[in-house]
């Protein structure tokens, strides 16, 4: 991992860390307790809410959501794309696992509400990740600094308890795993195993990866988990920068080298 160094770009900052999800085994750490922006790396915390909602019974998946103009918001996603103005809950909630849908986080956000993300944030027992607003845009003068916040600590922390199955019974857990298994965006630490991006939720030469991730002009993050038939590692690599600088060139190879770390480990 002599390759892997993660202070060697001067103005931009990492919080990164992965570990074997049954042994704890590190395969690499780096200020896994700085907090960062995450981007759209809080939507993963919505989804969970979602489905704590429903097992809850206070939420059905197949219950209809109807979009309004208000909540649109473009580049992230398909659903502005499309002609259909409502979706079941389940739907909505696979367009944000698959395509970090922006219009589908702001009707989700509106039916599930930010104040029960937050508490269900508290109760995992995190302090400092979270998702803190909607997507809007430009961002109002009081509206909270950052759409997300987090640590790799405690992504991968949440990424290696669905993997265990910790939260709810296997068949749930499989819906929060399906919802992020179906996302495209390999382009970070997941592009080190050459993945289908449009289809991935099974093994590609032994490996299965499952994963969500965030992006704007000042950073890159993602999480998720790898795993062969042997083995299953839990990762968080979070890249923050300066506005006005940019650095997606430089901070691309880092984020694939810490693929290729746990490629070796696996």
């Amino acid at each position: 991992m002599s390759d892997l160094n993660f202070d060697g770009l001067p103005g931009v900052r990492f919080s990164a860390l992965a570990f074997d999800v049954d042994s704890g085994e590190r395969v690499f750490a780096h200020n896994e307790n700085d907090e960062l922006d995450t981007a759209s790396m809080g939507k993963v915390f919505l989804l969970h809410t979602a489905l704590q909602m429903y097992k809850d019974g206070t939420l059905d998946l197949e219950e209809r959501l109807h979009r309004r103009p208000s909540e649109r918001v473009d580049e992230s996603g398909i659903w502005y794309l499309m002609e259909q103005d409502d979706l079941s809950i389940f739907d909505v909630a696979l367009l944000i696992g698959a395509f970090s849908d922006n219009f589908a986080t702001n009707v989700l956000i509106r039916r599930v509400g930010l104040e029960n993300v937050a508490a269900q944030v508290e109760r995992l027992g995190y302090t400092d990740s979270g998702l803190h607003d909607f997507l809007r845009w430009p961002r109002p003068a009081k509206a909270p600094r950052t759409l997300s916040t987090g640590t790799a600590a405690e992504l991968s922390d949440f990424m290696a308890r669905h993997a265990k199955d910790e939260f709810w019974d296997e068949s749930t857990n499989e819906i929060f795993r399906r919802w992020l298994g179906a996302g495209a965006d390999t382009s970070m630490v997941a592009s080190a195993f050459d993945l289908d991006p449009l289809a991935h939720y099974n093994y590609q030469r032994d490996v299965w990866v499952w994963n969500k991730t965030g992006t704007n002009g000042t950073i890159r993050a993602d999480a998720g988990i790898v795993m062969t038939p042997q083995r299953r590692v839990a990762y968080a690599v979070f890249a923050n920068w300066e506005p006005g600088t940019d650095r997606v060139v430089d901070v691309m190879p880092i984020m694939r080298r810490a693929g290729e770390a746990i490629h070796r480990f696996l």
